[in-house]
C-alpha cells in the first residue's frame, strides 16, 4: 500500500495493518481522471503523498475517459480499523477548462452541512478543509497552473453507508464525509472516535448550548425522549468515554452536566472509573456492595449481590429486597466523583446524574428528576 518501512503499527504484542482515509480515495480519484484526461489513456494504478508525508500507491477502479472528461474510483480501505467507510468506492470526476481555477463539489452520497460547528459553511459538501487542500495541490500539479478543472467527488454508496455514522448527529446528511487530516487511518484508533464524540459537543455549543446530557448509548436518548420528555438535540452520546467527554465539555465551557444512564455504565464512575470499558476496569459489583453495606444492608443481601454476573441481575435482587435507595446514593457519588475530577478547574459546571432501568424507569437522581428537566427543558435547544 506505502512505500513506508512498516504498514503496520504495533500494539500488545501484535501487528495491526494502517489504512487511508476517505480524503486520501478522493485525492487520488481525482489525480488519476485529471492524468486520464491529459494524457487520454486508461491509469490502473495511482501515486499520492499522504499530509503526513506517507506515499500511497492505489489500485484504480472503473476508470472511464470522455473527452476533456474522466472518471476514476479508489476503494477505501480502513486497515485494521474497519468503519463505516471500509471497502466502499470513492470517485471523482473531473472535467477540464481554460478558466484557470480549480472548483469542487460533493455529488450523490457526500453528505450536505445543515448545521454550523463543524468548521464547513451551511449548504457545502462534506469535505472537510485538509482533503479539499490535497484534492486541489493534486490536480494542480497535474494539469499545470493555466487549466482549470471542475472537480465533483462522489460515492454511490454514500447514503447507505452513512446510516452506520454519526454524521446525522452532526447534522450533514445524505451521505458521507470526506475527511483526513494525515491521510493515514491508524488501527486501534481510539482517538479518532473520541474526537468524533467531541465534535457533537463543539457542534452544539457552537449552536449556543450551555447545558449537555451525556449519555452511553442508544438508551439513554430514549430516556430523555421518553421520560424526560425532552427532544434530544441537547444530548450527546459519550460511549465508554466518560471522564474524556466531561474534559470537553469542561474546556468548552458548558454551565450544566447531566449524566443519564443504566447502572451497568455509571455505577463505575461512582467509583471513579472514567472510561467504562470492561476491558478497562470494572468493580460494578463491588461499588454496589459497598454502598449497600453502607446504608447497613445485610449480609445476605451484599452476598448474593457479590456473586451476580450482571448489574441487572443485582438490580432485580436489590429491589425485591427493597433496597433501592441505593441508586440514589450512587447518582450523588457519581456527582462527587465528576467534582473530586475537576477540582482544579475554574467554574467547573454543575452535574447531575440520572440512573434508570431497562424498562426505562427511573432508579436514582442527585436531585429530583423533574427539576433536573426542568432545567433543561429551559435551554433553548433540548
Amino acid at each position: 500500500m506505502s512505500e513506508q518501512p512498516a504498514d503496520c503499527v504495533w500494539h500488545k504484542g501484535k501487528a495491526y495493518r494502517k489504512g487511508y482515509t476517505t480524503g486520501s480515495c478522493a485525492t487520488a480519484a481525482a489525480k488519476v481522471a485529471a492524468l486520464m484526461v491529459l494524457r487520454q489513456h486508461v491509469i490502473d494504478q495511482v501515486s499520492i503523498v499522504t499530509p503526513s508525508g506517507v506515499t500511497l500507491h492505489l489500485n484504480v477502479e472503473m476508470p472511464v475517459i470522455e473527452g476533456q472528461q474522466a472518471t476514476a474510483a479508489i476503494r477505501k480501505d480502513g486497515g485494521d480499523d474497519v468503519d463505516a467507510t471500509h471497502g466502499m468506492l470513492i470517485f471523482a470526476r473531473v472535467q477540464l477548462n481554460n478558466s484557470g481555477t480549480i472548483t469542487l463539489r460533493g455529488g450523490t452520497g457526500i453528505g450536505v452541512v445543515t448545521r454550523k460547528g463543524i468548521g464547513l459553511p451551511i449548504g457545502e459538501s462534506a469535505i472537510n478543509r485538509t482533503p479539499r487542500q490535497t484534492i486541489d495541490a493534486a490536480v494542480r500539479e497535474v494539469i499545470g497552473p493555466e487549466r482549470g478543472a471542475e472537480i465533483e467527488i462522489f460515492a454511490p454508496e454514500g447514503e447507505a453507508r452513512a446510516q452506520k455514522t454519526y454524521n446525522h448527529r452532526l447534522g450533514i446528511l445524505g451521505g458521507i464525509s470526506i475527511i483526513g487530516t494525515t491521510g493515514i487511518v491508524m488501527p486501534m484508533s481510539e482517538e479518532s472516535w473520541k474526537r468524533s464524540l467531541a465534535l457533537e459537543l463543539e457542534m452544539k455549543r457552537a449552536a449556543g448550548l450551555d447545558k449537555v446530557i451525556l449519555v452511553p448509548g442508544n438508551h439513554g436518548e430514549r430516556f430523555v425522549r421518553e421520560q424526560l420528555q425532552l427532544d434530544g438535540e441537547c444530548v450527546v452520546t459519550m460511549s465508554n468515554f466518560v471522564g474524556y467527554m466531561i474534559q470537553e465539555a469542561v474546556r468548552l465551557e458548558y454551565r450544566h452536566i447531566v449524566l443519564i444512564g443504566h447502572p451497568g455504565k455509571l455505577v463505575k464512575v461512582a467509583a471513579g472509573i472514567f472510561h467504562t470499558h470492561s476491558h478497562i476496569a470494572d468493580g460494578r459489583m463491588e461499588t454496589l456492595v459497598a454502598h449497600l453495606a453502607l446504608m447497613g444492608a445485610p449480609f445476605a443481601l451484599l452476598e448474593a449481590v457479590s456473586q451476580c454476573d450482571t448489574t441487572e441481575a443485582a438490580l432485580e435482587i436489590i429491589t425485591e429486597q427493597g433496597w433501592q435507595r441505593v441508586f440514589e446514593r450512587l447518582a450523588m457519588r457519581i456527582c462527587e466523583r465528576v467534582a473530586e475530577m475537576l477540582r482544579f478547574t475554574q467554574s467547573p459546571p454543575k452535574c447531575d446524574a440520572i440512573l434508570f432501568s431497562f424498562e426505562n424507569q427511573v432508579l436514582g437522581s442527585s436531585r429530583p428528576v423533574a427539576e433536573i428537566a426542568g432545567e433543561l427543558a429551559g435551554e433553548k435547544r433540548c
